[in-house]
């Protein structure tokens, strides 16, 4: 009987062992974790469990005393997927050790093809052995849970997942996995910030060009960006992109990525112009990627599944219409061969990677790059195949031998040709007539594009294989020309071809011009655009610019924190009254030598205006540092200057700002800026003034006033007074200057002067000048009504250099087409400070005033330096000498006014002499050639009906001399 027992005794412990075998995980063999380790992949050793019981039992790992104990684990989800994760962790260390168990949302490798997994979330719980639950991390694109084992400890981890398997899961050191996020952060920027910016180019383009290239590669383009925006998790910070919602984005892109890839296929390789019905497949295609699109809200896995599909099919279909098109010489076709072929790399590498033939942590963001390279060399292609095109035009030269003797008749440089003996002869020789050694232009083409410069060379060769190719077009170059010694000529050539009767090229003739003074002008257009042209610092708008970027790189990064500085001279204006202009402009030219030494390479100085600087500091950021750096500026500035025998000491106000999060823009910082410089010259001037925020209640009173002027204008308040221009010789009035006068209800009298340069408000300003010329043509219009046997003027002074923009002479020429005035009736006065800070901007506004009928006069003319220079350079009618020269009481004086009005009548221009304050000024001026003078011997400044009247009764004005 004992013996029977036994038997079942071991038979019961065998079935038993047998049913917990079947119901039960089994215990496993433990990781053992180094404290070496940054990252373990735990993929390998997690056994995965599928039940249907919310209740899950498993043995544990052997612990440090090989007892194997069971545990029972309750599911947490009340959407049980009755899926579980098993994995061991053990610590043979004698230090604590704190680890990251980290299971991606999504992973391309192994995704699979045509049912791929698009990401959810993995883990819903981790329940250790022993312990509580573990804490999960905020994560958006990863489910991360913190662990802490003890030393020697060795624990059995549980894991609820939400889906049946689990890509990947890895075992991070914190600061390791912190530093590998943090090392894919610029990878990743560069790549969102290539294919945006690709896509905002390739969608601008077609704006401008038109064409349907490019919406088709700008599709492409978007396409990617929007691909990896979700891959990045990029997307989140702009979309609500949840757990569950982030397949259907996925699966959007993909077919978005399928659909445009077949779009510039058949857009690129005009596959229409071949065989017109493919137009109806590529439509039902588009119709079929459309209703993909929405199947994919629906269903996105089977979506993703036919998208990668179709993109597959798109590439091999490529493969095939570019070999096809290629053996038939359609250079469309051979310029797409290596963008083509990177795609077609692209596609099996990522075959290989979706299923797990390649499988690491580098396979998913190469892809990405891949893609952005794809696009990359897309928009390349694209450009060189459209513009291309435009350095030549179709047509068939006519009267070719005609044309080119007209053209040598009328001084042009020729450009000739041969083809069949490859030779080129210009005619007369460049180098005879610039004097340069310009070598080699008469003689091969080889020699000829040897003189060409580096990057104008292929280009200027591919004209010319079109045009031989073609057997037709035309050539409109323009390149540049060596002329030793690494210095170059610009030039423009334009060339067509001579045929035979059967068609064949036998010579390229042509005209070649000179156009490096065009092109300077240019570059110095574009250099007054944004620099100060008597200093050369940069200007008001690229300050601005600065400015603008370091505020937004400050939100983001705490180590940068501008300050700027606003620096107004107190008594600048003494100085050029007492000193004349050009003292004015040397004393600048000082400072602006020594702010520069001050700052560092980082920092910026910039001139705003006629006596204010700036700095925006960026080389320190303590207070104590900033405070001792505004010491050493206005120290610097308040240095004596020694200049033409004199000693100038310049007295500053400087209001300081440093950013912080409430004045978080670039306005912000400027207008607080300029408040602390208000403030300091409110002071008394001389003084340093850091901004504080009860000083924005003083910039009421510049926006107070812009509105005053507004309405003014508006309702007319402002008086426009005439100072009258006599004849000396017979004393008639031929014309008047406008004088405005506007009395403000809280300040009294004021002059424009007064207040204009306290109005930033181009457009208040624009407004003011516009009210001045209409009122004033008005008044003109009644004069002459009054006395129509006479011909009168009216000079007008615009009072800013604001004006000097296309939106007034557009305005201007409006009111002209208002009040039509008979040519030359109308004469506009610029000064030289106007002329010395826009030189190349004021030279075409004078020409576009000219063509508008209007008379041109030089205002305070003698006082700049560089006088004699406007004089020859701009198309003036009159100039109008300062009192300061007017002044006769020495020899020097005399001889200096002589022989500038003698110089202005070598000229053929009229001269005003402004400030007569005696009869013999009046009668010195009359004998040396100068016939108009604008004196308060006869009047002052009157109004429109004094004036009539002053007309009737003094006509001619009753002169004494």
């Amino acid at each position: 009987m004992k013996s029977l027992r036994k038997i079942i005794d071991i038979i019961f412990i065998i079935v038993v062992s047998s049913f917990v075998h079947l119901t039960s995980a089994h215990a496993i063999e433990p990781v053992k974790i180094s404290s070496q380790d940054a990252a373990l992949d735990l993929s390998k050793a997690i056994e995965i469990h599928h039940t249907n019981n919310s209740i899950f039992q498993t043995s544990t790992a052997p612990g440090p005393d090989g007892i194997v104990w069971r545990i029972e684990v309750q599911a947490k989800s009340e959407k049980f997927s009755g899926n579980w994760a098993v994995f061991s962790l053990a610590n043979p260390t004698d230090e604590q050790v704190d680890r990251l168990i980290v299971a991606p949302h999504y992973r391309m490798a192994h995704s699979g093809f045509f049912w791929p997994d698009l990401g959810s979330a993995r883990i819903q719980s981790i329940t250790p052995s022993e312990g509580f639950s573990l804490d999960r991390q905020p994560s958006t694109n990863s489910d991360i849970f913190h662990i802490t084992l003890n030393p020697g400890a060795v624990v059995t981890f549980v894991a609820e997942l939400n889906s049946a398997n689990l890509p990947q899961i890895y075992l991070w050191q914190p600061e390791a996995y912190k530093d590998a996020l943090n090392s894919y952060t610029l990878y990743h920027g560069i790549l969102l910030g290539i294919s945006g910016l690709l896509a905002l180019l390739l969608t601008v383009l077609f704006v401008v060009r038109g064409t349907g290239l490019f919406p088709a590669t700008a599709a492409v383009a978007w396409a990617v960006l929007f691909y990896i925006g979700i891959d990045f998790n990029f997307l989140n910070k702009f979309f609500a992109v949840t757990l569950t919602t982030q397949p259907i984005w996925r699966a959007g892109t993909e077919v978005a990525l399928a659909a445009t890839l077949f779009i510039f296929l058949f857009t690129y390789l005009n596959l229409n112009r071949w065989h017109y019905h493919f137009s109806y497949g590529a439509i039902a295609w588009i119709i079929a990627f459309c209703s993909l699109g929405a199947f994919a809200i629906y269903d996105p896995i089977r979506a993703a599944g036919i998208a990668r599909l179709s993109f597959g099919l798109t590439a091999m279909l490529g493969i095939l219409f570019i070999i096809y098109f290629s053996i038939r010489s359609y250079d469309r076709a051979i310029m797409l061969i290596p963008t083509w072929l990177l795609i077609s790399f692209w596609c099996v590498g990522a075959y290989a990677c979706i299923e797990g033939h390649l499988n690491n942590d580098i396979i998913q963001p190469a892809l990405a790059g891949g893609l952005v390279l794809i696009v990359l060399l897309i928009s390349f292609t694209v450009l060189q195949q459209t513009f291309s095109h435009d350095a030549f035009h179709e047509g068939i030269f006519s009267d070719l031998e005609q044309q080119v003797l007209a053209a040598k008749g009328a001084g042009n440089i020729i450009w000739d040709w041969n083809i069949e003996r490859d030779r080129i002869v210009v005619h007369p020789n460049i180098k005879t007539l610039f004097g340069t050694e310009i070598h080699n232009l008469n003689g091969t083409m080889r020699n000829w594009i040897s003189a060409l410069h580096y990057d104008d060379r292929e280009r200027f060769q591919a004209v010319l294989d079109i045009i031989l190719k073609n057997k037709k077009g035309r050539i409109d170059q323009i390149f540049r020309l060596s002329s030793g010694g690494g210095y170059y000529h610009w030039f423009s050539l334009r060339a067509r071809p001579a045929m035979q009767k059967d068609g064949k090229i036998t010579r390229v003739i042509g005209t070649i011009v000179n156009i490096t003074n065009h092109k300077k002008s240019e570059e110095r257009l574009l250099h007054d655009a944004i620099h100060d042209s008597l200093t050369g610092l940069p200007n008001q708008q690229i300050f601005f610019d600065r400015l603008q970027n370091y505020t937004s790189l400050a939100k983001a990064n705490i180590k940068i924190r501008p300050t700027v500085f606003m620096i107004d001279f107190d008594n600048f204006r003494q100085i050029n009254r007492k000193l004349g202009i050009a003292i004015g402009d040397t004393v600048l030219l000082i400072i602006a030598r020594r702010l520069n030494r001050l700052i560092n390479f980082q920092d910026t100085l910039s001139r705003l205006s006629a006596d204010r600087f700036a700095i925006i500091l960026l080389s320190e950021t303590e207070p104590q540092k900033i405070a001792a750096f505004a010491d050493h500026l206005h120290k610097t500035i308040s240095a004596p200057i020694s200049l033409a025998e004199n000693k100038i000491i310049l007295s500053t106000s400087i209001g300081l700002v440093t950013w912080s999060e409430s004045r978080s823009t670039a306005k912000d910082i400027f207008n607080d800026s300029e408040l602390a410089m208000i403030r300091a010259k409110q002071m008394g001037g001389n003084h340093i003034e850091p901004f504080r925020p009860n000083f924005r209640t003083l910039g009421l009173e510049q926006n107070t006033l812009e509105k005053d002027i507004h309405y003014a204008i508006k309702r007319q308040e402002m008086k426009i007074l005439y100072h009258p221009i006599l004849n000396l010789s017979d004393g008639h009035i031929i014309g008047f200057e406008t004088i405005v006068e506007w009395h403000h209800p809280t300040y009294g009298k004021l002059n424009v002067s007064d207040f204009i340069k306290i109005v930033e408000n181009e457009q208040i300003v624009m407004d003011l000048s516009l009210f001045i010329i209409e009122n004033a043509i008005i008044d003109l219009m009644n004069v002459e009504e009054k006395f129509p046997q006479q011909s009168f003027f009216i000079s007008i002074n615009l009072p800013s250099a604001e004006m000097i923009h296309p939106r007034f002479i557009s305005q201007l020429r409006a009111a002209l087409l208002r009040h039509p005035l008979h040519k030359g009736r109308l004469m506009i006065e610029i000064s030289e400070f106007v002329l010395r800070n826009n030189p190349e901007q004021s030279a075409h506004f004078l020409e576009q005033i000219k063509t508008l009928g209007m008379n041109l006069a030089l205002d305070n003319f003698g006082t700049g330096y560089s006088s004699l220079t406007y004089l020859v350079r701009y198309p003036f009618d009159m100039v109008k000498l300062d009192r300061s020269l007017i002044s006769i009481d020495s020899l020097k004086k005399k001889l200096v006014l002589k022989s500038i009005i003698n110089m202005a009548i070598d000229l053929n221009l009229q001269i005003i002499a402004e400030g007569v304050e005696n009869e013999k000024e009046a009668i010195f001026l009359r004998q040396e050639g100068c016939k108009y003078v604008q004196s308060t011997l006869v009047t002052k400044p009157i109004a429109i009906e004094e004036l009539i009247t002053l007309v009737q009764s003094h006509f001619p004005y009753k002169r004494k001399y």
